[in-house]
């Protein structure tokens, strides 16, 4: 969709094509009451800067629609546009069997300690490079992680936000 139709749509269809990129409807409804953008860069600028604003407990219910890295399902149920973005950004996993069970394990390690799944912007990196972060990120501090997730889940976001509005 081209920032013209996103600037036209009604406001449940706009929500709509923002709904796959966080499921953080405060961030979803600034950016759809802030319409019309007149660039493209105003409106990621602006998501940018509101996902700045996320709250802890908006982000913890957000992490509910992610997969674990290495799977293919969230603990919840997504769309098929976020199955394909997930499936996308996945996509540099592979099959390696060793890998997987490190993930796997990770996953669980990093659960046990924050009490979430472990979020990672996997676009652009590899299964290695996810391990590596995992590995590095159980020894954050909540507070730390906290603050990592934020960012993760916010360029996982604009990520999409410009896949949706071209």
């Amino acid at each position: 969709m081209d920032l013209e139709q996103f600037n036209q749509l009604d406001t449940a269809h706009a929500e709509a094509v923002l709904s796959p990129c966080v499921h953080i409807h405060s961030w979803i409804e600034h950016l759809v009451q802030h319409r019309p953008y007149s660039t493209r860069d105003a409106l990621y600028q602006t998501a940018k800067i509101q996902a700045q604003t996320w709250q802890w407990s908006e982000i913890a219910n957000a992490l509910a629609q992610h997969p674990r890295i290495g799977e293919k399902k969230a603990a919840s149920a997504l769309s098929e546009k976020e199955q394909r973005f997930s499936a996308k950004e996945q996509g540099q996993l592979g099959a390696d069997e060793d890998l997987q069970q490190a993930l796997y394990q990770g996953n669980l390690d990093y659960e046990s300690k924050f009490g979430h799944i472990f979020l990672i912007r996997a676009a652009g990196r590899t299964g290695a490079e996810m391990l590596a972060e995992l590995q590095r990120r159980l020894n954050n501090s909540v507070v730390q992680e906290q603050q990592e997730v934020q960012q993760q889940l916010a360029e996982i976001a604009l990520i999409r936000l410009e896949q949706e509005i071209q």
